[in-house]
């Protein structure tokens, strides 16, 4: 464990950083996590060693002021789909070149970013690959005045995830059919509690300076593989129906229409490409990954906490 640093947690508050924030403060680090507004983040304020600051972080300005006095900064903020002004290249791109020049302005060496598999600013099939390629083009340019370490997680699964919740959420309300694009799209799901670990693991190894940790899980599946083990653990009723591309590419392009954009034709680009590891971060920095499987039944099974305590109050109505 690397002894008590300040960090700056950018995207702190999010899915990956409420799991890490919360790692970093038991470690006993000190952790600033800028917010949008007082109404985010409220959850990581019973933490004694973090503090929450109302901040936009893409101002360059406020971006110095927050990393002064800092020994490191994370950058966890990422976007699935474009909204209004939050586009691809301010929100990956922009945002990682202007971390960068505030980081050597307030004189932060160690710099952790999350990135993504299949990231690439040129052959990337998607925007969002290609923004997260030039987000870690910047970081390496700095590569002189910088120890940075970049992680390209696979699709990441827990309790608050967007993933499995997703499809747990759809298949009721479309009666267990679910027409799927991409349905081989292959994955290899991290669990967010080891991506978390990652990322605490190599805050103070100087052996990680400079390198890019790819982190999969122990077992690759397909995007339909994926669906139906959803719908198992969850016990729900299950019919996929396999789109070709064709229709696969109209589906997005609907669906990017509808608001929180269940799936867009970036999205749909993005899984032409396999998000599967070529190298074992994980296991270069000594941790097992979990399986899916084992962990699925804690939070969509019909013995979860939430589900004992509806069953329970039914009993006693």
């Amino acid at each position: 464990m690397a002894a008590p640093l300040n960090i700056c947690v950018l995207g702190g508050t999010g899915f990956v950083g409420t799991e890490l924030v919360t790692r970093l403060a038991r470690d006993g680090h000190w952790v600033r996590v800028p917010t949008r507004g007082q109404g985010h983040g409220q959850h990581l304020g019973v933490l004694s060693t973090v503090e929450l600051v109302t901040a936009n972080v893409h101002d360059p300005r406020t971006l110095a002021q927050l990393l002064c006095g800092m020994d490191a900064v994370i950058n966890l903020i990422g976007i699935l789909n474009e909204s209004g002004r939050a586009s691809f290249q301010s929100v990956h791109a922009d945002l990682a070149g202007k971390l960068v020049a505030a980081a050597r302005g307030a004189k932060v060496r160690r710099l952790l970013q999350m990135s993504a598999l299949g990231a690439d600013p040129e052959r990337g099939p998607s925007r969002y690959l290609r923004s997260k390629g030039e987000a870690e083009g910047h970081i390496r340019a700095a590569a002189p005045h910088l120890d940075y370490t970049i992680f390209r997680p696979s699709v990441i699964f827990g309790p608050r995830d967007s993933l499995t919740n997703r499809f747990a959420a759809l298949l009721p309300l479309a009666g267990g059919f679910l027409p799927l694009a991409r349905s081989q799209a292959r994955f290899a799901p991290a669990y967010v509690g080891d991506v978390a670990d990652a990322f605490a693991r190599t805050l103070g190894d100087r052996a990680s300076f400079g390198e890019t940790h790819e982190l999969c899980g122990p077992q690759i599946l397909t995007l339909e593989e994926l669906v139906r083990m959803t719908a198992a653990v969850a016990r729900l009723p299950c019919h996929i129906l396999r789109l070709p591309d064709t229709l696969g590419r109209l589906q997005a392009a609907l669906l990017g229409l509808v608001p929180g954009k269940p799936l867009s034709l970036d999205n749909f680009r993005s899984l032409t490409v396999d998000s599967v590891c070529t190298q074992n971060g994980f296991a270069r920095l000594g941790i097992s990954p979990r399986h899916m499987m084992a962990l699925l039944p804690f939070y969509l099974g019909p013995f979860t906490a939430p589900a004992e305590l509806d069953a329970a109050r039914k009993t006693n109505d």
